[in-house]
């Protein structure tokens, strides 16, 4: 039986929106199922390009977005590269420029302070040109507001905006978010996902917990 070709575009006639996923070549991006990514100033398509930012291989860094994601326009993530030391005398990045100054090519990372992989949980939404720096974690079920800039790790559910990002409210009760992270609807089969949809939609969890 021959495989199902991916599908790129999740609506007809929408070239702006892509799922993740189908998209992604390099192997230190991960993306969940379903996440979506919505793009009309540049190709979506290009999204490592565009979006994923000083991303390069010497140090090894992780994006890992989960599944049910919202990504809009001009979100981006900044990695490590992006740093400059802030351990040395001076921000110059002289280990970079190691043929210059008579170094060790093996010694470029030491340019910048390295904070870490990007970790993304699932069902969050990410606004409108938001920027998330290296060494976050965002929990399930968040919201980035436009234009925030995340420099610390955004807890699951919270809503969070500004620069730098601060939190604004808690989406639910904390019964509520217990709940929604013991059930993690994003991992049940698509079959019931679809058959839970009336229940997800009007935020009903008791029907969600029935088999």
């Amino acid at each position: 039986m021959a495989i199902p070709e991916k599908r790129v575009y999740p609506r007809t006639g929408d070239k702006d929106t892509v799922y993740l996923e189908n998209v992604i070549n390099n192997p230190n991006i991960t993306v969940g199922s379903y996440t979506m990514y919505n793009d009309f100033v540049n190709d979506p398509v290009l999204f490592e390009k565009n979006n994923v930012l000083y991303h390069y291989p010497v140090n090894d860094d992780k994006l890992v977005i989960g599944k049910f994601c919202s990504i809009a326009c001009g979100a981006r993530f900044l990695f490590n590269s992006a740093n400059h030391s802030m351990h040395s005398l001076s921000t110059y990045p002289f280990p970079l420029f190691y043929e210059e100054w008579g170094l060790e090519r093996r010694d470029v990372a030491r340019s910048w302070d390295n904070k870490g992989d990007i970790i993304v949980g699932n069902d969050v939404w990410i606004g409108y040109e938001a920027v998330i720096l290296a060494g976050i974690t965002i929990g399930d079920g968040a919201i980035i507001g436009a234009r925030s800039l995340v420099t610390k790790d955004v807890p699951p559910y919270t809503i969070v905006g500004g620069v730098p990002a601060r939190p604004i409210r808690k989406r639910f009760s904390e019964e509520t978010i217990h709940d929604l992270s013991e059930i993690k609807w994003w991992d049940w089969p698509k079959e019931k996902i679809a058959a839970k949809m009336n229940a997800i939609q009007s935020g009903c969890i008791e029907e969600m917990r029935v088999s």
